[in-house]
């Protein structure tokens, strides 16, 4: 059964997205079999891999809102083992609508035990906000990433973050873990060193060692319709996401391999 991730923010601006296309990439350079899924009205996942949010007819609101099949509702990506399930604009509706449904903190978890789907992980890019469908996304995971700028306004948001995830191991899934991972930053800015030796301090074994600075390449792979581990290979950031890929996997098998 694939590790289920979900890639969630209150704060938006933090890389959420870019984390979400190049940790999946950067695990499929590494031989894994990846899924995406874009749960954000924006659909800049979508849009990042050259699928045009417009032209989707068929987005991962119609597995929230319609029960339809996972498997049914994905497609493939210019990347061999890189698939998604796409978002457009009709995800606005699905915030709105998706809490008359009975038991709807568990319709996207029960839907993807359910299918067909054969990945080994399946990457979930939340809303930056906190509401019934990222309450979904942090249901059926197995994992929940916390990209964060090391910046007043990115730290003071996790303290929000932090209450959901206490409500969600309350109330629908009690094995989710978590992780942070500091992202867009830049070793030059003192204040940028000072919090992320504080959140260090905080969250200890909660931090990824892996950091992501600040790459203009980051900006640029979307224009293109690539991940950056596919646009710009060698560049520093690509390098990250790789130890990053490889820090989650590595954890992913140290978890698996602990006794019940």
């Amino acid at each position: 059964m694939a590790i289920i991730i979900s890639i969630a923010n209150e704060k938006g601006g933090v890389a959420k997205t870019t984390t979400a296309l190049s940790l999946g990439a950067a695990m499929v350079e590494s031989g894994a079999r990846v899924l995406l899924i874009d749960l954000d009205a924006q659909a800049n996942l979508t849009l990042a891999l050259g699928i045009e949010p417009g032209k989707v007819q068929r987005s991962a609101g119609n597995i929230l809102l319609e029960s339809a099949q996972p498997s049914l509702v994905s497609r493939e990506t210019g990347i061999p083992g890189l698939d998604i399930i796409p978002a457009n604009n009709e995800m606005v509706y699905t915030e709105r609508y998706l809490p008359s449904r009975p038991g709807y903190e568990t319709v996207l978890r029960k839907a993807l035990q359910d299918s067909e789907l054969d990945y080994d992980f399946i990457i979930l890019d939340c809303p930056p906000f906190l509401g019934s469908v990222t309450m979904n996304a942090l249901s059926a995971s197995n994992l929940l990433l916390m990209p964060t700028q090391a910046e007043y306004f990115s730290v003071y948001a996790l303290r929000n973050m932090m209450y959901l995830i206490r409500r969600v191991r309350a109330q629908t899934n009690p094995q989710l873990t978590y992780r942070l991972l500091i992202t867009m930053f830049d070793r030059r800015n003192r204040i940028h060193r000072t919090l992320s030796e504080q959140l260090h301090t905080t969250f200890a074994d909660g931090l990824l060692q892996t950091v992501i600075e600040t790459d203009t390449r980051l900006r640029e792979s979307p224009i293109a319709g690539l991940p950056v581990i596919y646009h710009s290979p060698k560049t520093r950031s690509a390098v990250q996401y790789r130890a990053l890929a490889q820090e989650i996997m590595d954890y992913v098998k140290e978890t698996a391999a602990e006794p019940a």
